[in-house]
């Protein structure tokens, strides 16, 4: 069944019909990599020398994924978070989540207006274009499970009515890495919900010099809009018509399914995970400017795509860096195609 949806996934715009989108043509791609280069760039002038961690966002972000980053206080992930906002023209919200914010506190709840008398609905923060949901693990799991569910169906149900929240909807979540103090750990199956895993880090020794002498970095005010909507929905369309090859299939279902037969492992990658592999894939061979897939965008991806989607055998709560060791040994079994 596996092999049957990731194909029907790599197709473009992931269906099975015969009418298909039309392939991306060469002036289509590079066009989009003019745009996305332009975005790395401005978003790098207030989060300096991170500029893989910013293109792997925009790849969650144009696969319509969202983002945990696992990190320790003070790096920079309000920043990044911020700036992303200001450059895709949206809406900007941070949620920080504690043990005492309940679901209504994030999604919104109904509410009596003293003027007519009548109760209408009013609009959590997460009602924004990018979301900032500041130490998740810091919540109870049952307002986790709130949140991750609206992420999830990008709308929220109060009182049997449902709510569209805005498009595009992208959340960006933080985490304390697990030898914090008075955390929740996040079930296996929450983790799954998150397209991509990945830090932010201490900044190198150069950046980090210039902040220290006083050399500031520019404002995230100051960043002018890359994208409109109509700008975003188009890209999100031309992602859907990245072609992904019979091979690049093949590598991406091997991957998962060698997760699931290692023996250091005792869960593997879902198929819902295998699916949203491809959908990052594709979109990040459209950012680096080609509209076809390749192994290496496969290779690349694949630990910030999979490591936070497996369970280790025999261990209760692993470090980010025990799941990353044990799925490269995994990984690096895994023949690459030519």
């Amino acid at each position: 069944m596996i092999s049957s949806d990731l194909s029907r996934a790599a197709r473009p715009g992931g269906v099975s019909t015969d009418v298909r989108p039309a392939p991306l043509n060469q002036d289509e791609s590079r066009d989009a990599l003019s745009t996305f280069t332009e975005a790395v760039e401005r978003i790098g002038r207030v989060v300096r020398g991170k500029d893989e961690v910013i293109r792997l966002t925009l790849v969650a972000l144009f696969a319509r994924g969202h983002v945990l980053l696992e990190d320790v206080p003070g790096v920079g992930k309000t920043t990044l978070a911020r700036a992303l906002a200001q450059v895709v023209g949206g809406t900007f919200s941070r949620i920080q989540l504690t043990s005492d914010l309940l679901p209504a506190d994030i999604v919104g709840a109904p509410a009596l207006e003293r003027e007519t008398g009548a109760v209408r609905f009013r609009p959590g923060p997460i009602f924004a274009s990018v979301v900032l949901a500041d130490e998740l693990n810091r919540a109870t799991p049952r307002t986790q499970s709130g949140l991750l569910e609206a992420m999830a169906e990008r709308s929220v149900s109060v009182d049997g009515t449902t709510h569209a929240l805005p498009d595009p909807f992208f959340v960006i979540a933080t985490q304390n890495p697990v030898d914090h103090h008075g955390v929740y750990s996040l079930p296996q199956s929450q983790m799954d919900r998150f397209l991509i895993r990945t830090e932010v880090g201490y900044p190198d020794a150069r950046t980090e010099h210039d902040l220290l002498s006083g050399r500031r970095n520019a404002s995230v005010e100051s960043l002018a809009p890359v994208f409109d909507s109509a700008r975003l929905h188009d890209l999100f369309e031309r992602v859907e018509r990245v072609f992904v090859s019979g091979p690049v299939v093949d590598y991406v279902q091997a991957i998962v399914r060698a997760t699931r037969e290692a023996s250091s492992l005792s869960t593997g990658v879902s198929t819902r995970g295998a699916l949203a592999f491809v959908r990052a894939v594709r979109a990040r061979a459209l950012l680096e400017g080609r509209a076809f897939a390749s192994p290496d965008d496969v290779r690349v991806l694949a630990e910030p795509v999979c490591a936070h989607r497996i369970a280790l055998r025999g261990a209760d709560r692993p470090t980010r860096e025990e799941s990353i060791a044990v799925f490269r040994e995994v990984l690096d079994r895994v023949p690459v195609p030519l």
